[in-house]
């Protein structure tokens, strides 16, 4: 077979599934971006797998036009970044098959805590579209993969739907070219390269303990704090660093004597650090080379902030 005759088959095949979108679509997309446009936090977009890759850029989409938007691991989500999830936030959870056992798992905590819930699947009848407020159908009847196994069709009708959320809210937002530009001076790596930790971290309220600090007070810092961490410091030093992940885990481990616990024993010492002064893409390099989402900023020796994955943008 020819393989540019191959490649035509998959444009078509693809466009024409990508055509029939626009008959799914229900009051849920339009309930939703009024959501959206109304709220006054962020919108979280989780998904694993192909769904998980075509989230991010949705979420990089997103924020890159006026929404603010991260991506969070639906996994690590569990395993303790919870915690980045505010009461205001939106959080769209995307799966094809709308059964995805650890995206399934977040809504429990989503519904406690009275997040609002949009679903992305191909399944109106799935577990997951029927526990979120709104459901977008982004079902397909046929992949472009010949053997129907690989998400082709699907990852590209996943993908379309985040954009018409995405420029609905833009259009919607009157976001103009003068907005676009204050978000891309240069593009992503120029902001990255031209601003500093200080212009974009948290410095007020910031979540702070000392080593002695009993674990129930921890917890209510974490909540309050709502960055998902407590810094331990002694003696105005920065000694260690508790997650929301930590306390889940020694809860699990240590179940017996948890209460008894204080900082001391559970913090992660040595954590990583950052100068409020270096630009956001050395903040970008060090939490990709050690896969964390956190630096404590600091300025002169002095824990001045937080800076998170989702204020560098990307």
């Amino acid at each position: 077979m020819e393989i540019k005759h191959i490649a035509k088959e998959v444009f078509q095949i693809e466009a024409e599934e990508i055509y029939k979108l626009s008959s799914l679509l229900t009051n849920d997309f339009e309930y939703a971006v009024k959501d959206i446009l109304s709220s006054k936090g962020k919108l979280i977009v989780c998904g694993m797998g192909k769904s998980g890759i075509i989230g991010r850029k949705i979420a990089a989409t997103l924020a890159s036009t006026g929404t603010p938007s991260f991506f969070l691991h639906p996994a690590e989500a569990y395993h303790g970044d919870l915690g980045m999830i505010e009461n205001e936030d939106i959080v769209l959870l995307i799966s094809n098959s709308g059964e995805t056992d650890e995206v399934l798992k977040l809504i429990p905590f989503l519904k406690s805590q009275k997040n609002i819930t949009i679903s992305m699947s191909g399944n109106p009848s799935s577990t997951l579209a029927l526990n979120t407020d709104y459901h977008l159908n982004i079902s397909v009847t046929k992949e472009a993969c010949p053997l129907q196994l690989a998400p082709t069709s699907s990852t590209t009708a996943t993908l379309v739907m985040g954009d018409a959320l995405a420029i609905s809210l833009m259009k919607l937002k009157d976001f103009k070219d003068e907005n676009f530009a204050k978000f891309h001076p240069g593009g992503s790596l120029g902001r990255r390269l031209l601003e500093t930790v200080e212009s974009v971290m948290r410095k007020d309220d910031l979540p702070i303990c000392n080593s002695q600090t009993a674990i129930k007070d921890i917890i209510n810092i974490t909540t309050n704090g709502k960055c998902g961490l407590v810094v331990v410091i002694d003696d105005t030093k920065v000694i260690g660093i508790i997650t929301d992940g930590d306390i889940r885990r020694t809860m699990e481990t240590d179940e017996d004597n948890f209460f008894d616990l204080k900082a001391n024993d559970i913090m992660s010492r040595n954590p990583k650090l950052i100068s409020s002064n270096e630009k956001l893409v050395k903040a970008s390099e060090i939490m990709g080379k050690f896969k964390i989402n956190s630096l404590i900023v600091m300025y002169n020796n002095k824990f001045v902030g937080i800076i998170q994955m989702y204020d560098l943008g990307i």
